[in-house]
């Protein structure tokens, strides 16, 4: 089991926060929650629940920085795309 964090670093404005945003996910839901809770992050933040393939929160550099530090594996938007295509595929054989 791991848990990944992309380089997407994509500048926005969320409520207050102006920040850089990259992707947390994991290979599943309580390691992905579980992790969160480490950060800081809620659970209720967390984004298309219930849709384990692409479940995920959104983070800041600052959050992203912590992550890495945490344990999270790095790896860039390729990689986490072919991550979730991986996981949308293994979705599909369970169902």
């Amino acid at each position: 089991m791991s848990v990944y964090v992309d380089n997407l670093r994509m500048p926005a404005r969320v409520g207050r926060i102006q920040a850089n945003w990259s992707h947390l996910t994991a290979d599943n839901t309580e390691e992905l929650l579980a992790f969160a809770q480490k950060l800081g992050l809620r659970p209720s933040w967390i984004q298309n629940p219930g849709h384990v393939w692409k479940e995920h929160f959104d983070v800041t550099d600052t959050k992203r920085d912590l992550a890495i530090r945490l344990g999270a594996q790095e790896i860039t938007m390729r990689e986490a795309s072919v991550l979730w295509a991986a996981k949308r595929e293994a979705a599909k054989e369970v169902a």
